[in-house]
């Protein structure tokens, strides 16, 4: 009975690639990449580098592969100021208060940061409120910003001016009414930026007018600020 020779080729995993316009040498592609996740975790991966990790010399560091972005600019938020309080109002005379928002976000996605009120601003616990504001011609929403200069029109609203605000706010008479939570409306971002970036800020200015009919006393709302990093 003949004999039977086995012959095996020679497999590599990586080799020069040519050809009449390049040469490749030592290429490779990544296996795997991306965000997996279920109910439990999420995981972002980069799978199949030849170069990943720190490098450092005199003079340079250099941290190759995706993961090390998370380490470029931690993720950070923070508002200058908790407490908006506007004091005694006077009747068609618009009074406002500002706060500042600041975020860095390292993330590969970027970062957005969403607002709304729990309900418009309220006279203790009775069923009195000053109502969101319709601006001027309006009518604005929590989702459309329109003028708001004239002294007869009454309610609650804001601005944003700054980095990384919606286009809607053209310049600073422009306001938006705040998402009503008790009304079951979305939250709406006031900040994003796809981008990696560090101490973006924006102001938001707060501003009520009441009319001469408005009841007396402390009226009060809250109002949360939710910043979340993209990867």
């Amino acid at each position: 009975m003949p004999k039977k020779t086995l012959v095996s080729a020679l497999i590599l995993a990586q080799a020069v690639i040519n050809s009449p316009n390049y040469r490749i040498q030592f290429p490779n592609l990544n296996s795997g990449a991306g965000i997996p996740s279920s109910t439990n975790y999420k995981l972002d991966t980069t799978v199949g580098q030849s170069v990943a990790g720190p490098f450092s010399s005199t003079g340079y560091r250099v941290k190759a592969g995706f993961q090390y972005i998370h380490s470029i600019i931690p993720f950070s938020f923070s508002i200058s100021k908790f407490l908006i309080a506007f004091g005694t109002l006077t009747p068609q005379v618009p009074d406002t208060d500002t706060s500042t928002l600041t975020v860095s976000a390292g993330g590969a996605g970027g970062y957005q940061v969403t607002t709304r009120e729990n309900h418009p601003l309220q006279l203790g616990t009775t069923t009195t409120y000053i109502p969101d504001t319709l601006c001027d011609s309006g009518p604005c929403s929590q989702t459309t910003a329109q003028v708001w200069t004239q002294a007869t029109s009454y309610g609650f609203g804001y601005n944003m001016t700054g980095n990384d605000i919606p286009a809607a706010f053209v310049d600073s008479t422009y306001f938006k009414q705040f998402a009503d939570t008790s009304l079951s409306e979305t939250a709406q971002v006031v900040m994003s930026n796809v981008n990696v970036g560090a101490s973006r800020t924006a102001t938001i200015t707060y501003k009520v007018n009441v009319s001469g009919i408005q009841p007396a006393g402390s009226y009060q709302n809250i109002v949360t600020f939710v910043a979340t990093p993209t990867f």
